[in-house]
């Protein structure tokens, strides 16, 4: 199988997924904005051919590579497993003729708003929300539905520019960041109190091959706010063993009928509070911040090769052993600047040593990145536990022994 892989070296995982297309047997087209003298020796063994494009987001400039990759050898897949790389890579796919994700689809999965209410129809439940580029309609929701909203890009992804309103005035401010009344469109959503999770998934053929199920500490509005805060995810291995979750699995397979989707990677991210279980949003790929990294260490799996089998063969090979929970800490420095040093590693690499899968340490003197960069802006350190209580423990002793000191 010949198979287009969109932008196969930036972000840095990306070349995981080259890789493992090419462990599976498939001849990999990349195309991408680097050019090909740039690309390391593996990304050259793993790719058969790569074609340059200014930008993977310039639909006109994508198609014609993708035409002239067409004219010599046929094209079975195109794949593409970054947020902002999704509805182009579907329009060109559906342009060109190739198989895979769907315009709608993409759209869906994108359009926040659109998304929504396509899953309040099929019974899903979800927050009240509105896409709108009228001030006066945003207002008129508010006052129906009352306050916090949740104001946000209709197509962000995760929490990217995301802004948290509680009065009449704060929303005015949002909506005049947000620029709104230029003709910008925004998501706005009613606020639901809980406990915020994520649900990720292989799916082949509608169907729910592989799954995941992660927890936030604390809710991603709340970390990306505040310094001090030493955010945490962490993906349980109790999915198979816990009721609890049973709930959030049927969730999960009914968004995956009702929005088409067929083989590929999702991301879904739901709340659990007094309203109960609501879903919150969904991404036709695969979860950022090396959430599969840690889905590999816990299950004592190759997502990636499992991703490039379920493409290339339409079939998994291997199941997640859920042996460890694992998780992910996102170490913050004091202040902005450039980093000094570190405080209290040596006590964590102590206790805890056989535990950590790895970990990230910007050098002395590199320049720090602002806390709402996310949670590998920064220094981090990933660490797996039999016991998912046990990890929830240890996560939270390296937040209050760790210290990154900057000025």
């Amino acid at each position: 199988m010949h198979v287009i892989l969109i932008e196969p070296s930036f972000p840095r995982n990306q070349r995981e997924f080259a890789r493992a297309l090419a462990e599976v047997g498939a001849t990999v087209t990349g195309i991408g904005e680097r050019p090909k003298e740039l690309l390391d020796n593996d990304m050259k063994q793993w790719l058969t051919h790569y074609e340059q494009v200014g930008s993977v987001v310039d639909e006109q400039a994508l198609a014609e590579r993708v035409r002239f990759v067409q004219q010599r050898l046929q094209v079975d897949r195109l794949e593409a497993t970054v947020e902002a790389h999704i509805l182009p890579a579907a329009h060109v796919r559906e342009a060109c003729g190739i198989p895979g994700t769907s315009t709608r689809t993409a759209f869906l999965c994108r359009d926040k708003p659109a998304m929504k209410e396509v899953l309040r129809q099929g019974g899903v439940p979800c927050a009240q929300s509105l896409g709108s580029s009228s001030r006066e309609e945003i207002r008129d929701f508010a006052n129906t539905v009352g306050y916090p909203l949740i104001l946000k890009p209709a197509a962000a992804a995760g929490a990217s520019g995301t802004v948290r309103v509680d009065r009449d005035d704060e929303l005015d401010t949002a909506l005049t960041k947000l620029r709104v009344g230029e003709g910008l469109p925004i998501a706005v959503e009613e606020f639901i109190e809980g406990h915020e999770g994520f649900y990720d998934t292989i799916s082949i053929n509608g169907e729910v091959s592989h799954d995941f199920v992660s927890h936030y500490y604390p809710n991603v509005l709340e970390a990306m706010r505040e310094r001090w805060i030493s955010p945490q995810f962490i993906t349980t291995n109790r999915i198979d063993s816990a009721n609890d979750y049973a709930q959030v699995r049927e969730l999960g397979k009914k968004v995956v009928e009702l929005l088409g989707i067929e083989t590929s990677a999702t991301h879904m991210e739901w709340f659990f509070g007094p309203k109960g279980l609501k879903f919150s949003e969904i991404g036709c790929r695969p979860p950022g911040v090396g959430a599969w990294d840690l889905y590999c260490a816990g299950n004592e799996i190759d997502l990636y090769r499992e991703w490039a089998h379920a493409v290339v063969y339409g079939s998994a090979t291997a199941r997640a052993t859920r042996a460890f929970a694992a998780g992910i800490i996102s170490l913050r420095p004091d202040r902005d600047g450039q980093i000094m040093g570190y405080e209290g590693l040596s006590t964590i690499e102590k206790n805890f040593g056989k535990w950590i899968i790895d970990y990230h340490l910007p050098s002395e003197g590199s320049g720090t990145a602002p806390v709402e960069d996310g949670y590998m802006a920064n220094a981090w350190i990933r660490m797996r536990h039999p016991d998912y209580d046990e990890l929830r423990r240890m996560l939270d002793q390296v937040g209050r022994t760790v210290k990154v000191r900057a000025e």
